[in-house]
This record gives structure tokens, C-alpha cells and sequence, in this order.
């Protein structure tokens, strides 16, 4: 199965301004994942979408081939599909080919496991499903747990889904995407429908499952805080 790898990363955020360039232990956010897409065994070409100068500096500087997003695909309603079939087709023209899945990742989440590429493409590739994602157990932010506010005060505490489960062991499996890959083949991600959005992933969609800890999605201050504690706790492991 020939692999291109894009790696999305839009100068536009609103949430964290520039937040894909922004220092992680030592190093731009980007730079950990062009690093964990270069040391993937499946990851095939890499390359970087961006509207972004300076992360298009960042990508060359570790070997990373730049595809320039348009207007269409840069602005605040453009979808990660549209973005990554720009990429795959910018690719394809320069090098004449054509490939049969594409892996997409976020250039804002710096803390994967090292093999979540590989796990996600071996999936994609060993079951013959559409798209695979990855995802992780809600644990105590189950749905089963959460509330609403209403009633006839307006403050009333309610039950989001009623049920009588105390335990937590006692839960439903539930679980999130957490963003940190998106595996799909070529046919899935140009199958383009307006009313369905996510007609991108196919009708067969597979999961690999992590633990909470596992994948960190930077969209905050916090979350940037705690992504860069993890990382220099690897680095100190790794060290001693």
C-alpha cells in the first residue's frame, strides 16, 4: 500500500494564537509531529500543508516537503478533508502517482505514542476498512455521568441520560476521539458529500483504542502545559 502521510497545521487558530509554532519542550509544537510521522514505519511520504511561513521553515528544516494551502483550503471554514485532499493532489501532480491511503495528522498534538501511525495504517491495510481513528475511554467523563441544567427554576440539577449507575466500573465502554490520527484510504477521502461531512471516512470506520494519557490535543494554555511536563518526563526517562 503506498502511504502519503499530511501533516495539517494552519497559521489562522483562534483558540491558541500560532499555537502550531509555539515552544513544546524545546522545540516548535510542529517539530514532534514531523518527527513521530518521519520515524513511522507506514508513515510513506511526509509532507506539510500549511499557509504558514514559518511553519513551512520548520518542515524543510527537518526534511519535510511544504504543500501550500490555497484560499479555500487556509480560511476559518475550511474542513481537514478539503485540506488534505489539496495536499494529496498537489502531491500526486508533482510525482505522477497516485496513492492508496493517506494518514493525516494534526501538527498541534506533540505527545502520541510512537506507533500509533504504524498501529493505524496496519489496521487500515490488514482489515480492508475505510478509515480508522483513534480514540480513548471516557472513564469518568461518561456520558451517563454528565448533567443538565433546567427544570421549571432554570438551575435544576438533571440527569444527562437517567440511570442508576454509582460505579464506575459499572459503565457502559464509551469512548472519544482524541485526534491523533486519522488513517483513511484515497477512495474514502475524495468521496465528497455536502450533507454528510464526514462521508470522508467511509462506511467501515475502525477504531485503535489508547489510553487517556496517551494523545494530548494543545488548544489551550493548559493543555500546552501539560503536554510540554510529558514530554520532558519522557526525555528525563529516556536520559536516566
Amino acid at each position: 500500500m503506498k502511504v502519503l502521510t499530511v501533516i495539517l497545521a494552519r497559521a489562522g487558530s483562534k483558540g491558541l494564537v500560532g499555537k502550531n509554532g509555539l515552544q513544546v519542550a524545546g522545540r516548535p509544537m510542529l517539530a514532534w509531529t514531523l518527527e513521530h510521522a518521519l520515524g513511522s514505519r507506514t508513515a510513506g511520504k511526509v509532507v506539510l500543508s500549511t499557509d504558514s511561513d514559518a511553519y513551512a521553515e520548520t518542515a524543510r528544516s527537518m526534511g519535510v516537503e511544504v504543500i501550500r494551502r490555497t484560499e479555500a483550503t487556509a480560511n476559518d471554514s475550511a474542513t481537514v478533508d478539503s485540506a488534505a485532499r489539496q495536499a494529496v493532489e498537489a502531491t500526486e501532480h508533482k510525482y505522477k502517482t497516485i496513492y492508496d491511503a493517506v494518514v493525516i495528522l494534526y501538527g498541534n498534538i506533540p505527545v502520541r505514542p510512537a506507533d500509533l501511525t504504524d498501529r493505524a495504517v496496519d489496521k487500515l491495510t490488514e482489515t480492508g476498512c475505510d478509515s480508522v481513528q483513534s480514540v480513548y475511554p471516557v472513564e469518568k467523563m461518561h456520558p451517563f455521568w454528565m448533567k443538565t441544567v433546567g427544570g421549571m427554576t432554570g438551575d435544576e440539577l438533571l440527569m444527562y441520560q437517567p440511570n442508576e449507575i454509582y460505579r464506575r466500573q459499572d459503565l457502559p465502554p464509551v469512548y472519544m476521539l482524541n485526534g491523533g490520527i486519522i488513517a483513511v484510504t484515497r477512495a474514502s477521502l475524495f468521496n465528497v458529500d455536502p450533507k454528510r461531512p464526514h462521508a470522508f471516512l467511509g462506511g467501515d470506520r475502525r477504531a485503535i483504542i489508547n489510553d487517556p494519557e496517551d494523545v494530548i490535543d494543545v488548544d489551550s494554555r493548559l493543555d500546552l502545559r501539560v503536554a510540554e511536563a510529558v514530554l520532558l518526563e519522557r526525555r528525563q526517562s529516556s536520559v536516566a
